[in-house]
């Protein structure tokens, strides 16, 4: 007959063999599950994003079931800045991004193929701190400007401090992260910011003073850029002009029902306060439109501050 241990063991035995067996079925699974997820997000049209009024069409294409009624699976990859989104594109993890000419045509001249989907309605402002007592460009001398290096932000900068004589030098300082720079600025941490909406808005409502403004010399640098080696690929091809019927679609419907129909897509997608949200100006967004043949000259021969 067995002993008593061993009758009090074979329990004992029994149940870590059972969950041996269980967690390694369950490990087969996740791992199973896993691949699976990469095989589908790697055939899937992935556009790096921002939180940024310029990439509301694709949020609400995507929210509103535009895209999954159209049976092509568009995934946001959503970034809090370009730099992010740049880099997500050069290694070839997204097939699309929303960025800005300066930086796109950067990108080109060191070889990285670009198409343009389409130019975006976004404008910069540089805002002067009201604390600070910034309210004209030629306060900045010895102040601080947040800013993202080699960007449309950096080249508006440059534009409007050299636009006025200043007998001091200003500092640019680099803040990629497009919230915290709005937030440099509200917390009165930084002199000056360049910011697009909806972070411009919420600097204005806290009467940060706009110096400058993009649509006032004329300058649209918004864009949103694809790898060109999708050219040629069929089903790249396809899921391509999917994504532009789509942000069309969102493009019509923003223009007809107003920014404020869409609250719910812009509180998901953007960090902002329900006070700012009510305050956003109005825009009107364009269909897939290449950007201009100007704006892209502006970007030849830019010299490039170092401070």
């Amino acid at each position: 007959m067995p002993s008593i241990r061993t009758i009090i063991a074979l329990p004992v035995i029994l149940l870590l063999v059972c969950c041996g067996t269980s967690t390694q079925e369950h490990n087969k699974r996740y791992q199973k599950e896993k691949a699976e997820n990469a095989r589908q997000d790697s055939l899937a049209f992935k556009v790096a994003v921002l939180p940024t009024l310029d990439c509301l069409p694709i949020f609400v294409a995507v929210e509103s079931g535009i895209y999954s009624s159209m049976g092509v699976d568009i995934r946001l990859k959503e970034k809090t800045a370009q730099m992010d989104c740049d880099e997500a594109f050069v290694q070839g993890k997204v097939e699309c991004m929303c960025s800005d000419l300066m930086r796109t045509e950067r990108l080109r001249q060191k070889g990285i193929g670009i198409d343009y989907i389409t130019s975006t309605n976004a404008y910069w402002q540089l805002l002067g701190n009201s604390k600070g007592r910034i309210q004209e460009i030629k306060h900045l001398g010895d102040k601080m400007v947040g800013m993202s290096r080699y960007s449309g932000t950096d080249y508006f900068s440059t534009l409007a401090i050299d636009s006025v004589k200043i007998s001091l030098p200003v500092f640019r300082v680099q803040v990629n992260d497009v919230t915290v720079r709005m937030m440099m600025l509200l917390n009165n941490e930084i002199d000056a910011a360049v910011l697009t909406e909806p972070q411009a808005t919420a600097a204005r409502m806290q009467k940060h003073t706009v110096l400058a403004d993009t649509r006032h010399k004329d300058i649209q640098l918004g864009v949103i850029a694809a790898r060109n080696r999708l050219a040629g690929d069929p089903y790249r091809e396809k899921q391509m002009d999917a994504f532009v019927k789509g942000y069309d679609m969102a493009c019509d419907s923003i223009n007809e029902k107003g920014i404020a129909y869409y609250s719910a897509v812009i509180k998901k997608y953007y960090d902002i306060a329900p006070s700012v949200m009510e305050s956003l100006p109005h825009l009107n967004y364009h269909h897939a439109t290449p950007p201009r043949q100007k704006d892209i000259d502006r970007t030849r021969n830019v010299k490039w501050r170092t401070f």
